[in-house]
C-alpha cells in the first residue's frame, strides 16, 4: 500500500505541476456522452388528472446564465435588472396535452426566446398562467388549455423578488398581481460612495443561537436596495389585462385569500431589518383585508427574531405557522408555543393549536394541545382533521385522529419518523369545493399510499383506512418483478383506478394508469432512456455489516462488459456517500435503496465512472449512531471510518476490486466527510470533497444535525474539523467549491483555507473553483470541467 501510494503522490504532483492557469475542459467521451445528453420534459398534471403539461428545459444553465446581475440581500439573491431570483431555473417550450390522448400539442404564441416559471393551473383547471422574464422584467402570461394558446397578459413590471408574483382569484378570470411600484427608489452602488460612518452593533446579553447564514444585509445601502427591490403594489388584473389597483406600496411577503374567497391575507415586512439573520426573522405584519382592501383585523405582528433558544425543537415565541384552513369557508389556524419556544423547559404541552373564524370578531378558540413541538394539521371535508407533532431528539413523530364534532383524538401513529419499515405512508389528497387540498374520504373511508420499505425490499402500498375504527384493509401491494412502481395518487377508488410511476434500472420513469383490481396499465407518458450506453450496467444492492453489527446497504454498480463469474481483473472502486445522524442502529440499518430505481447518472454520483471500467459504490450508508443520551458526534470519527471499512471490505469480498484502488467522495457534508477519512485512516489511495466545510470553529452555533454550540463541546467542534488536523492528512485529494456558495456554514473560504493549510503542510491536494457556482452547480461549462477535473484526477490516483 505504502509503494502504491507514494506512486500515486508522484503522479499526482508531476500531472498537476503546471495547470496554474487552464481554459474549461470536457471529461473523456464516454463520460461526455452520459454528461451532454438531453433532458426529457417535466409532467405537470391538474387534479382531475385530465391535463398534462410538458415543461421543457435546457440540460444546464449556462456561464451567461449564471453571470446576470446579481445583489445578496437578507439570504435573498435578486437580480435587480429583472426582479427575479438570479437562482430561478428556466422553462423554455410547453406543449399540453389531455391525458387521454397520444400526442403532445405545442402551445402556440410563447414569447419569443421564453424564460418561463411560476407555472400553476387556474381554479377551474381550464388555464395555466406563468411568467416569462425578458432583459427588463417579469410579465404575465395565460395559456388557454382546449386551444393550446398563450397570450401575454400584463407588461414586464412584474415582482418576483420574494417569490410568485401572482395569484389567482376563485373565479378563474382574474388574478392578483404584484407589481414594481410606480414610484420605485434608485439603487444604491454603495461601491461608489464613501460611508458616512462606521457600521455598528450591539447585543443585549441575551443568549441566543443563531447559524451562520449567507447573504445577510451588511450596512444601510443594503437595508435601502432591499427595501426597494421587495417593494410591490398590488393589483387585480383580468385576461384581458385591464388593471384594478388593490393596495398601495409595500413589502409584501405572502399573499392568500379565504377559502370562499372573500379575504385577502396580506404579510408585510416590517423595520428594523437585521445584519445577522435573513428576511424570514424580520418583523412582520399579517392583516386580513376583504375584497375591497378594506382593513378587517391585523391578526398577526411579529417582532425581530434575533433571539432564539437551542435546539432543533425550539421556536420563537407567538402566532406562528397561520394559514387558511381549507375544509371552511374563512377560518384560519395557528399555533403558539406554551414552553417559551424552549424545548429544554419542562412542559406537559409544547404547542396549542388555535382556530379563528372572520372576521375576527370573536376570540379564537383552542383546537388542541400537543405534547411535542407541531408539525401540521391534514383537515378533511367530513368531520376529522389529523394533527401531527414531533421531537427532534428522540426522532419521533406522533399523529392523531381528531374528530371535530366531539373534540376527541385517537393516536394514528406514534413512531420514530426515521424507522422507514414502520411508515404507514401518506394520506391520499383530493381538492375540495374551495379548490384546496384535504384528505381525501368517501364514506368514511381514506386512503394511504406508502413507499413499502421493507427489509425484504421495497414494495409500494395502497391501504384503505376506516376512520371510525381506524382498521386498515390492504388494497394493493406492489411486486413488479424487475422495476419498481410508485403510487401517485388513487384516481377512482370505487374503480380501483390509481396513476402510477413504472421504472426499472434501464427504464426512464414513466407515468402509467392502472387498475389495481385487473392488473391491467395503460402508459400515460413515455419518455425514452436518454443514457442507453449504460443500460446494461450491472446494478446490485449490496447489504453488509459494520464493525459493531450495524446493517449497512449501498449500490454497487459494475462495468457493462464485467465478467462477473471469472473476476479475473480486479477493479478500482469509487465510493460515493453522504453521512446520516440516526438515534438508533435499528433504523440505521434500514435500507432505502432499490435496484429498480432509474439509473441517472449526473454529476452528484461517481455513476458516469462505470463507463470507465470503474466499481461504483453509490449511497454508502454511513450512519452516525448516538443511542440515549450520547451525541451521534460523541464517536463520530469511529463511526465514519467503521462504515468506510465495512464497505470495502465487502464488495473486496465479492472479488471484484483492488483494494488498494479505492477513492471516496461527497458532496457538501460528503465533503466533510471525504476529508475526514483521508486524515484519520489509511483507505483511500484519493479522496474528492466538493463545497465542504472543513473548520467547524467557523460554524461554532451548531451544524448540520449538531444542537451543541462549539463552547459546550469544544473537543468535539476540534475533533471533527479536517482543518485543525490539516497536519495528519497525506493523501491526494482535489477540492472543489463553487465561488458563490450560498449554503449556511459552507462558505468557499472554507476550501480555500483548507487547502491553504493542506498545501503549506505539504499534502499533494488540488483546489479548483468553479465560477459563478452556488452550493449546487448548474452551469454546462462548470460541470463538464468539473467532470473532466475528477476524470484525470482518478486516471491519475488509480489507474496508473
Amino acid at each position: 500500500m505504502k509503494i502504491k501510494l507514494t506512486i500515486c503522490l508522484l503522479a499526482f504532483l508531476n500531472f498537476y505541476e503546471a495547470q496554474e492557469s487552464i481554459t474549461y475542459q470536457k471529461p473523456s467521451a464516454e463520460i461526455l456522452k452520459l454528461a451532454d445528453y438531453e433532458r426529457p420534459p417535466s409532467v405537470l398534471m391538474n387534479s382531475k388528472k385530465d391535463w398534462i403539461v410538458f415543461s421543457y428545459r435546457p440540460t444546464y444553465k449556462t456561464l451567461e446564465d449564471l453571470s446576470q446581475q446579481e445583489m445578496k440581500l437578507g439570504g435573498l439573491r435578486i437580480n435587480p435588472m429583472t426582479n427575479i431570483s438570479s437562482s430561478i431555473t428556466y422553462v423554455n417550450n410547453l406543449k399540453v396535452r389531455k391525458t387521454n390522448d397520444k400526442t403532445e400539442v405545442q402551445v402556440r404564441n410563447l414569447p419569443a426566446n421564453p424564460k418561463i416559471a411560476y407555472t400553476s393551473f387556474s381554479p377551474d383547471e381550464k388555464k395555466l398562467a406563468f411568467t416569462n422574464t425578458t432583459g427588463k422584467g417579469v410579465e404575465l402570461w395565460i395559456v388557454d388549455l382546449e386551444m393550446a394558446a398563450a397570450q401575454k397578459i400584463t407588461s414586464d413590471n412584474l415582482n418576483a423578488n420574494l417569490g410568485s408574483p401572482y395569484l389567482w382569484y376563485k373565479d378563474s378570470r382574474h388574478l392578483m398581481i404584484k407589481t414594481l411600484p410606480q414610484n420605485r427608489g434608485t439603487l444604491i452602488d454603495a461601491s461608489k460612495d464613501l460611508p458616512t460612518g462606521p457600521i455598528v452593533s450591539t447585543a443585549d446579553g441575551k443568549v441566543s443561537q443563531n447559524r451562520t447564514y449567507q447573504d445577510l444585509l451588511k450596512n444601510p445601502q443594503d437595508e435601502k436596495n432591499f427595501e426597494i427591490l421587495t417593494a410591490s403594489e398590488v393589483y387585480n388584473v383580468d385576461l384581458s389585462g385591464n388593471l384594478k389597483k388593490v393596495k398601495d406600496q409595500d413589502l409584501y411577503s405572502g399573499l392568500s385569500f379565504s377559502p370562499d374567497g372573500n379575504y385577502l391575507m396580506a404579510t408585510t415586512i416590517k423595520k428594523p431589518f437585521s445584519y445577522i439573520v435573513p428576511l424570514s426573522r424580520f418583523p412582520m405584519t399579517t392583516t386580513v383585508y376583504d375584497m375591497n382592501g378594506n382593513t378587517v383585523k391585523v391578526v398577526n405582528e411579529i417582532p425581530l427574531n434575533e433571539i432564539m433558544p437551542k435546539g432543533f425543537s425550539s421556536v420563537r415565541t407567538g402566532k406562528r405557522d397561520m394559514g387558511w384552513r381549507n375544509d371552511m369557508p374563512a377560518t384560519l389556524v395557528y399555533t403558539e408555543a406554551l414552553d417559551g419556544g424552549d424545548q429544554s423547559k419542562t412542559a406537559d404541552y409544547r404547542d396549542e393549536v388555535f382556530t379563528w373564524e372572520a372576521p375576527f370578531t370573536s376570540t379564537p378558540k383552542s383546537f388542541f394541545k400537543t405534547r411535542q413541538r407541531y408539525e401540521n394539521i391534514s383537515w378533511t371535508n367530513d368531520h376529522y382533521a389529523i394533527v401531527s407533532e414531533g421531537w427532534y431528539d428522540t426522532r419521533n413523530t406522533t399523529s392523531y385522529l381528531v374528530d371535530l364534532n366531539t373534540g376527541e383524538s385517537k393516536v394514528l401513529e406514534n413512531r420514530n419518523y426515521q424507522d422507514i419499515y414502520s411508515d404507514p405512508g401518506n394520506f391520499n389528497t383530493t381538492k375540495n369545493q374551495y379548490g384546496r387540498y384535504v384528505v381525501d374520504m368517501k364514506g368514511g373511508k381514506s386512503y394511504l399510499i406508502g413507499a413499502g420499505f421493507t427489509k425484504d425490499g421495497q414494495h409500494p402500498f395502497l391501504d384503505e383506512m376506516d376512520m371510525k375504527t381506524l382498521k386498515k384493509k390492504r388494497l394493493y401491494t406492489s411486486n413488479l418483478k424487475n422495476g419498481k412502481e410508485e403510487i401517485i395518487d388513487v384516481l377512482d377508488p370505487s374503480k380501483g383506478e390509481v396513476l402510477t410511476i413504472r421504472q426499472s434500472s434501464s427504464q426512464y420513469p414513466n407515468y402509467f394508469k392502472k387498475n389495481i383490481r385487473s392488473g391491467k396499465a395503460e402508459a400515460v407518458t413515455n419518455f425514452a432512456n436518454p443514457f442507453e450506453s449504460i443500460k446494461d450496467v450491472y446494478k446490485e444492492v449490496i447489504i453488509y455489516k459494520r464493525n459493531d453489527g450495524v446493517t449497512l446497504t449501498g449500490t454497487l454498480y459494475l462495468p457493462a462488459n464485467y465478467d462477473r463469474k471469472a473476476k479475473a481483473e480486479k477493479l478500482p472502486l469509487l465510493i460515493w456517500a453522504y453521512p446520516t445522524e440516526y438515534k438508533d442502529k435499528n433504523t440505521a440499518g434500514q435500507n432505502n435503496q432499490n435496484p429498480n430505481d432509474f439509473t441517472f447518472p449526473s454529476y452528484g454520483s461517481f455513476v458516469y465512472w462505470t463507463a470507465k471500467g470503474y466499481a461504483v459504490l453509490d449511497d454508502a450508508a454511513f450512519p452516525i449512531i448516538g443511542e440515549g443520551k450520547t451525541e451521534p458526534n460523541d464517536t463520530f470519527i469511529p463511526q465514519l471510518v467503521a462504515n468506510a471499512e465495512a464497505a470495502i471490505d465487502a464488495v473486496d469480498q465479492l472479488g471484484y476490486i483492488d483494494r488498494k484502488k479505492v477513492a471516496v467522495g461527497g458532496h457538501s457534508y460528503g465533503a466533510f466527510m471525504t476529508a475526514n477519512l483521508l486524515t484519520h485512516s489509511n483507505l483511500f489511495a484519493c479522496g474528492i470533497a466538493r463545497s465542504g466545510a472543513y473548520n467547524r470553529t467557523l460554524t461554532p452555533f451548531g451544524f448540520q444535525s449538531e444542537q451543541r454550540n462549539y463552547w459546550d463541546v469544544p473537543e468535539i467542534y476540534n475533533t471533527m474539523s479536517p482543518f485543525m488536523n490539516a497536519d495528519k492528512m497525506k493523501t491526494p485529494l482535489l477540492l472543489i467549491h463553487g465561488d458563490a456558495d450560498n449554503n449556511p456554514g459552507t462558505f468557499t473560504l472554507q476550501t480555500e483555507r483548507y487547502f491553504q493549510a493542506l498545501k503549506n503542510l505539504g499534502a499533494p491536494v488540488k483546489m479548483v473553483l468553479l465560477p459563478r457556482e452556488a452550493h449546487g452547480y448548474a452551469a454546462k461549462e462548470n460541470i463538464l470541467h468539473l467532470l473532466w477535473e475528477q476524470d484525470q484526477f482518478l486516471e491519475k490516483c488509480l489507474k496508473k
